[in-house]
């Protein structure tokens, strides 16, 4: 199997199971199997996220995909946070833990940016 293949398999596990997780009111899945699919949850983002980080950019445009993928992903998550926060801000009091995953993306942006100019 290949690593795209294998990334690919990866989030499309990770997507059924936060699927799943969406349990309002816990009508239909027990204490036990809800914590088995959260623990789930966390060893396959584990070995999607290996994937993520061992990933190895060939030439100068294989490179540059890999650049605007990983910037449309980050776009996308601040965009999908910030709609949530001004979501829960328009009825009335805003979840920290979407704030504090925004601050956190933000933060580790220029960190990560940052290291990368100083290490050229």
């Amino acid at each position: 199997m290949t690593k795209t293949f294998i990334s690919l398999l990866c989030a499309f596990v990770i997507i059924a199971l936060v699927l799943l997780l969406l349990n309002p009111l816990h009508m239909w899945m027990p204490d036990m199997v809800h914590m088995t699919v959260e623990v789930s949850l966390l060893a396959v983002f584990g070995i999607f996220a290996a994937f993520v980080l061992g990933e190895q950019g060939g030439d100068e445009r294989e490179q540059a995909h890999r650049m605007f993928s990983g910037r449309t992903a980050f776009l996308s998550g601040a965009l999908i946070l910030v709609a949530g926060i001004a979501y829960e801000g328009y009825r009335g009091s805003v979840d920290p833990w979407l704030v504090l995953a925004l601050a956190i993306m933000l933060v580790m942006k220029i960190l990560a940016h940052s290291y990368s100019d100083w290490r050229r």
